[in-house]
């Protein structure tokens, strides 16, 4: 068994997409009408036949409620995994994302996390 979708609520799937794939650098992969929403996702250039994750409207009020109350805690929605999170760091930086925090040494990891503009925060790790 091995994960092949996972998804993420989003406020507008529109400024989603061109997020996650103009500064995170992921490809579109599928994008297809479903009623007044899209199926649309995402993946690694690295690994195009890998997971997909989903950015899936948070239209359902538990949807956004959940939405908010873990972005208001300083809780990550996910993590992705890069190479070097210094060097992750300052090009995200360079095209104006917004960090809520820096490059931090953790028990095996450093990290950062990012505000993805859509209502989430989105965590970066490098395994050491």
């Amino acid at each position: 068994m091995r994960i092949f979708l996972t998804s993420v609520f989003v406020d507008d799937q529109e400024k989603a997409l061109r997020f996650y794939t103009e500064k995170l650098g992921f490809v579109k992969k599928n994008d297809v009408q479903a009623g007044e929403y899209r199926w649309l996702t995402v993946v690694s250039p690295e690994d195009p036949d890998g997971p997909e994750l989903l950015l899936e409207p948070n239209r359902h009020p538990a949807a956004q409620e959940y939405q908010k109350k873990i972005q208001a805690d300083g809780i990550p929605a996910m993590m992705f995994s890069v190479a070097d999170v210094h060097a992750e760091y300052e090009r995200l930086k360079q095209l104006g994302v917004r960090f809520t925090m820096e490059p931090t040494n953790v028990a095996g990891a450093t990290i950062a996390v990012l505000d993805d503009t859509c209502g989430n925060l989105i965590q970066i790790a490098q395994h050491h």
